[in-house]
């Protein structure tokens, strides 16, 4: 059982930087509050009551009450953030008690359990603004979609963004390799694929590759081609909580994975070349990208077919067209030999990359 009590609870913009406070003296309480706090990949501060100088108190981000103090911390100064935990469903008295501490909220446990880890994840990361999400997706097989994500990942890490690069497509080589990383240290999508529920923001970043100033979660070379919705969820939803940008590369095929990518995206790019058997398959991919992600946009490639160009692909498509990607040949020799996509910052397809970033990020309010 949870539930709030009658004032409003802290703004998350008001959030406190620091560790959470554990009062208890509660021995199997406290033991249960340690394991949720581990979960949650924080480390608390313990007390067995209101610590005398006052600042615990009011310089913690969260305040986890044990119901056995809960009197003791009766005039403690008041504050927002304050939860009181107890173990007996039938005290009705616990409401009275949460009162005179000034509680936002009481929690019994093991109820509560996934709330709590929840809240005390959400405190230790930071509340900031999620980040804009981008997935890119190829029109037709070869559209040179990976390319484009590899671009738009590289330029974002090096305009000073915290950046994700996120490969949904296990069938596509790695985009690992693609960067010229594939023996770098760091855990691969299979390693994540029993995440349920919660997935810590700082923990997943700290474990995977980085890669030109950026983090990459790729494939490993082993058997699994798939993970669970429910990890694609938990994982992309950790990448966001981090701010700055994250960019999926999609596969063409829609499964429950795919489906659950496409619904964490602020915006997805439809890569299609200026071909006419092209722009019909795009038409497709756009059809079911379009029934998740509201925001579709293209992103034509040259060569252009005869009476073809960016605006007549995006009226054939209706769709917005978000510019011409060109093509670069350097980036058409094996990949050993050459410099991932945009490293350099020169070229017409670095050109591409800061445009596509200045105008999606003022559109989204600023960098982030």
């Amino acid at each position: 059982m949870t539930g709030t009590v009658t004032h409003d609870p802290p703004p998350i913009g008001e959030e406190r930087p620091g560790r959470p406070l554990i009062l208890t003296e509660d021995a199997e309480l406290l033991d249960d509050l340690l394991r949720l706090c581990a979960a949650a990949g924080v480390t608390p501060e313990v007390h067995p009551r209101v610590p005398d100088t006052g600042d615990g108190w009011t310089a913690a981000p969260l305040v986890l009450v044990g119901d056995d103090v809960a009197r003791r911390a009766h005039g403690a100064p008041r504050r927002r953030g304050v939860v009181l935990i107890g173990r007996d469903q039938d005290d009705s008295e616990v409401w009275k008690r949460a009162v005179l501490i000034g509680a936002d909220h009481v929690l019994m446990l093991p109820d509560g359990e996934q709330w709590l880890v929840d809240r005390i994840a959400d405190v230790a990361e930071g509340a900031g603004r999620p980040a804009l999400t981008v997935g890119v997706i190829g029109g037709r097989g070869g559209a040179g979609a990976s390319t484009l994500a590899c671009a738009l990942a590289v330029t974002s890490a090096r305009e000073g963004l915290r950046t994700l690069l996120v490969d949904a497509d296990p069938l596509g080589g790695g985009l690992d390799v693609l960067l010229g990383g594939e023996s770098a240290d760091g855990l691969r999508w299979p390693a994540f694929a029993a995440s349920r529920g919660r997935v810590g923001g700082g923990a997943l970043e700290e474990s995977l590759p980085e890669l030109h100033a950026l983090r990459v979660l790729s494939w490993d070379r082993g058997d699994c081609v798939a993970v669970p919705a429910q990890a694609v969820r938990a994982v992309l939803a950790a990448a966001r909580r981090r701010g700055g940008t994250v960019v999926v590369d999609l596969p063409r095929r829609l499964d429950d994975g795919v489906a659950e990518a496409l619904a964490q995206l602020d915006l997805a790019l439809l890569v299609v070349p200026a071909e006419l058997r092209a722009v019909a398959a795009a038409g497709r991919v756009a059809s079911a990208v379009g029934m998740v992600v509201r925001d579709v946009r293209i992103a034509v490639r040259g060569p252009y077919a005869p009476g073809l160009d960016g605006r007549e692909v995006a009226r054939l498509l209706d769709l917005p067209l978000a510019g011409e990607v060109p093509v670069e040949p350097g980036l058409l020799r094996p990949q050993g030999a050459a410099k991932p996509p945009a490293a350099t910052g020169r070229g017409p397809l670095a050109r591409f990359c800061v445009d596509f970033w200045e105008r999606a990020l003022a559109e989204a309010g600023g960098a982030r």
